[in-house]
């Protein structure tokens, strides 16, 4: 189990960097498009500094196939969650964003949120699954992804609003976060198909699976989306946001499609509700909007003569 522990905290700082590092590459390029998927790639793949963002966000998918060979899925979560302390660390250090005093109480809240469901955790009791019937991780997924690209076209039509105020990116990271729910479920699925022996028998029985697809789905529509959302909107809120609708669904969602048990003690089953309610209730109150940026004529109308 701690060799999980160390591959979540891992992967906890090589997806840091690498959401970080893409954002730092971002702000250096023309505006980007999901309407246009073809241009966006050729962009960012000219670009060193946003191919090593990838590649620290592959390692991190390597070290969450680790994770979720040892550890349960609620488990798993709560430690993932705790990258989001580095990720606003760094995105202060390197690209110099600074968070509100309503928003760092929201993720303070969000973290008291998910520490909550990690203490109704109990390492005697708790087992980790390793497969889940198809049909189920299919309703699970299929409509998830629906609403994430519904979510963010909408995001996308009420931004392009002339008059409307500068987004902070809330609805962008929900959307992209139900996305990479149901790329972590998918991982989570393809865990149980690692093996040291019958290679081929197990990367057959893994093409017959609906992994490798969803996979494939949230991989590129999560590449295009994720990208336009970094270049609009700060790292330090979109990131958490994600990261928090990532969890909660991986963590409730998962572990009623892949049979880990809910706490049988009621104060641990208590910890573990009140924790999802939280972070959920926090999400709807976080702001919607940033400040917009004030007009150089009305700073000068303002300088005494």
């Amino acid at each position: 189990m701690w060799w999980g522990v160390a591959a979540a905290l891992l992967a906890n700082a090589l997806y840091s960097t690498g959401f970080v590092l893409e954002k730092r590459a971002l702000t250096a390029l023309p505006e980007v498009s999901v309407r246009q998927p073809a241009r966006l790639l050729g962009l960012v793949l000219r670009s060193p500094l946003w191919i090593g963002g990838s590649l620290s966000l592959a390692a991190g998918f390597g070290a969450q196939l680790a994770v979720y060979r040892t550890l349960p899925i609620a488990a798993a979560q709560g430690i993932f969650v705790s990258g989001l302390v580095l990720l606003v660390l760094l995105s202060a250090r390197l690209l110099g964003e600074e968070t509100t005093g309503r928003e760092r109480y929201a993720l303070g809240a969000i973290l008291a949120a998910l520490l909550m469901v990690v203490l109704s955790l109990n390492e005697s009791s708790d087992t980790v699954s390793q497969a889940a019937p198809y049909p189920l991780v299919l309703l699970v997924c299929v409509p998830s992804l629906a609403a994430g690209v519904w979510l963010y076209n909408n995001a996308e039509r009420l931004a392009r609003h002339r008059h409307r105020a500068p987004t902070t990116g809330v609805e962008y990271g929900v959307a992209v976060g139900l996305l990479y729910g149901v790329s972590s479920l998918a991982i989570k699925g393809v865990s149980g198909y690692l093996t040291t022996s019958g290679l081929g028998g197990a990367l057959l029985d893994l093409l017959r699976s609906p992994y490798p697809y969803l996979l494939l789905f949230t991989g590129a529509f999560g590449l295009v989306m994720s990208q336009a959302a970094l270049q609009r909107c700060r790292a330090s809120l979109i990131v958490p946001v994600c990261t928090t609708v990532t969890c909660l669904f991986t963590a409730v969602l998962g572990t009623l499609s892949f049979g880990e048990a809910l706490p049988q003690d009621p104060l641990r089953l208590a910890l573990r509700l009140a924790g999802t309610a939280l972070a959920v209730s926090v999400l709807l109150t976080m702001p919607k909007h940033d400040r917009a940026p004030q007009p150089p004529t009305a700073a000068k109308e303002l300088t005494p003569p």
